[in-house]
């Protein structure tokens, strides 16, 4: 495997990327979420990349505009589509041997790539997307289903039930998780409605996963009509080691795809 380190450009602006090469006529796409930097949560991107190369796929990683070593001005997930574009026509460029390109993002990465309904992309895994709107006053609370399941399983935890019996529990955050626990479903966002009709528009063969003990991933799952595969036990950036395994297996099963 061999990393090359890179600029490519975006309406003017200049941006940071790499390629871990490898052979095959098939590669994958990462593109990151928030304001994070390519390298991804504590350097997770770079090792994911690393890994995927050493199977033989080559593997493109950047920061967007006004993100990490990027120039301009970061406009955010929304506002992405042509650093998206721009990174794809670099990896092309730089990989010539590619014919086909899956496109992986997590968070709001994933909810840009559903937004642009997978343009200039062959195929998508989708993971934990984000659903909801600043302007809405959207929060990542986990719907009642998962609070009840969180639940459930302090009270089969005998050093729970002791803490509870000494007093040592907040009362009124336990108060105000039960409520949540029977609460309704919230009703679906604007932005949920929109990466619904973006992916069914596309085309685009994909896969969406939900990391199992993950608010946002929690929350999508909830109000997704479509089918979804479930890591139990993973936190939103699959740093758990059987979580990160399971990762692997889904990109490289949709890259061999």
């Amino acid at each position: 495997m061999t990393r090359q380190h890179l600029t490519l450009v975006c309406e003017g602006d200049t941006l940071v990327g790499t390629v871990d090469h490898g052979g095959a006529s098939t590669g994958l796409l990462i593109v990151s979420g928030g304001n994070e930097i390519r390298s991804g949560t504590f350097a997770g991107q770079a090792a994911l990349a690393a890994h995927i190369a050493e199977e033989g796929f080559p593997v493109f990683r950047f920061d967007r505009r006004g993100v990490g070593d990027s120039e301009g001005e970061n406009r955010g997930f929304r506002e992405s589509r042509a650093d998206i574009l721009a990174a794809l026509t670099a990896f092309r460029a730089h990989c010539p041997q590619v014919q086909r390109v899956v496109a992986f993002g997590n968070c709001d990465a994933a909810s840009a790539l559903m937004l642009m309904q997978g343009e200039g992309c062959d195929a998508l895994v989708l993971s934990n997307p984000w659903t909801f709107d600043e302007d809405e006053g959207g929060d990542a609370l986990p719907p009642p289903s998962a609070i009840r399941s969180r639940y459930l399983a302090k009270l089969r935890s005998p050093r729970e039930v002791l803490r509870l019996l000494r007093g040592q529990v907040d009362f009124r955050k336990l108060f105000r998780g039960l409520t949540s626990a029977t609460g309704k479903v919230a009703a679906p966002t604007s932005l949920a409605r929109e990466l619904a009709e973006g992916l069914a528009a596309s085309g685009k063969q994909h896969v969406i996963l939900i990391a199992g003990d993950d608010r946002t991933g929690q929350a999508f799952a909830a109000g997704w009509q479509g089918e979804t595969k479930v890591c139990k036990g993973a936190s939103h950036a699959y740093v758990e080691p059987h979580a990160r395994e399971w990762l692997h297996e889904q990109l490289l099963e949709a890259l061999r795809g």
